[in-house]
C-alpha cells in the first residue's frame, strides 16, 4: 500500500529504530510509547487487521513476539509485559501491528526513544 506508513518504514523510505528482521516481520521502537520499551511486531505483507491475516503468518508472529518478549523484559528488567492489537476504530495505522509494552511498577515514559533503543538493541 502507496501511502502507509509501516510500508514505507519496511521498504527503508522512512526511518525507524528497527530492532529485529526476518523474512515475514520486522520489530520497531513506537515513537510515541507508552511506556520505556514500547516495541511493535509488524508483518511485512500489507495487511489490514487480523482477521485478513493468514494463520501461518500470524502463528510465527507470536513466536516472534514470545521470543523477543522475553529478551526485551530481561534487557528493561520489567516484571512482565502486555501485549496489544488495535482492530477496527481503535486501530490507527490501518496495517497490522501488536504492541509489545513492557509493565513496570510505574507506568510512565522515564526515557527517550533513543535511549531505550540504545538498551536493548
Amino acid at each position: 500500500m502507496d501511502n502507509c506508513i509501516f510500508c514505507k518504514i519496511i521498504k527503508g523510505e522512512i526511518p525507524s529504530k528497527k530492532l529485529y528482521e526476518d523474512d515475514k516481520v520486522v520489530i520497531i521502537m513506537d515513537i510515541n510509547p507508552v511506556v520505556d520499551g514500547h516495541v511493535l511486531v509488524i508483518p511485512k505483507e500489507h495487511i489490514v487487521d487480523y482477521t485478513e491475516m493468514p494463520d501461518d503468518l500470524l502463528a510465527h508472529i507470536s513466536k516472534i513476539a514470545k521470543e523477543y518478549g522475553k529478551e526485551l523484559m530481561r534487557k528493561l528488567e520489567s516484571k512482565g509485559l502486555t501485549l496489544t492489537v488495535n482492530y477496527g476504530d481503535a486501530q490507527v495505522v490501518k496495517h497490522y501491528h501488536l504492541h509489545l509494552l513492557p509493565d513496570y511498577n510505574i507506568k510512565e515514559v522515564e526515557k527517550t526513544v533513543e535511549e531505550v533503543y540504545e538498551i536493548i538493541k
